[in-house]
């Protein structure tokens, strides 16, 4: 099971990395947007749905990824000092009786809305606008990415429980702050090992 948690890690990682360059594109095409309309008096409808649909890419594709590193927002005030395996059997309670199920539903959802969209080749209302289903298709993939780093979640806690997989619930990487006072630190202890070695 552990090998089946790798493997849907491996994906997500690689969502995250593709999304994470989502970002420039969209900062792209949002200043190219507004400048156009600014200083030349030019809009397009099928630009700004454009930015839509790349504001549900950065949004829905990487919600996998950011279980995978622990990075969603946590309010466990009282979970936090309860012992880690108790912590851990919460965790596990949260994913069969709460994401699993509303993960489930909307999947459930927005596949006829998607397949409908797409049967149907249903555009937008705008003058100009787009194809509608790719958009609907972010939903799915997004949630269904969701779904499956809750699967691998799950099998990391059941792991954890069993003595044979780490804590799930720990990041995993060090902050950016983190690993910049890291490389820092690296440099000044190879300088001083270098003015050692010429003294």
């Amino acid at each position: 099971m552990l090998h089946i948690s790798r493997a849907i890690d491996r994906l997500n990682l690689a969502v995250g990395r593709i999304v994470s360059w989502v970002v420039i594109v969209v900062v792209v095409i949002s200043a190219g947007n507004a400048l156009s309309r600014k200083f030349f008096s030019l809009s397009s409808n099928a630009w700004l749905e454009v930015q839509l649909y790349l504001f549900g890419v950065l949004f829905l594709l990487p919600a996998g990824y950011t279980l995978l590193k622990n990075s969603h927002v946590r309010v466990d005030i009282l979970a936090s000092r309860l012992p880690k395996r108790v912590q851990i059997w919460i965790e596990i309670f949260g994913l069969l009786f709460l994401m699993f199920p509303a993960v489930t539903l909307i999947l459930i959802y927005a596949w006829p809305l998607f397949w409908s969209s797409l049967d149907s080749a249903e555009r937008s209302s705008n003058a100009g606008g787009l194809l509608l289903w790719p958009g609907k298709l972010i939903v799915l993939v997004g949630f269904a990415l969701l779904f499956l780093a809750g699967i691998s979640h799950l099998i990391k806690c059941i792991g954890f429980l069993r003595g044979i997989s780490p804590d799930p619930t720990q990041k995993t990487e060090a902050t950016e702050e983190a690993q910049l006072i890291e490389s820092l630190r690296a440099d000044l202890e190879n300088e001083n090992n270098d003015s050692r070695g010429a003294k």
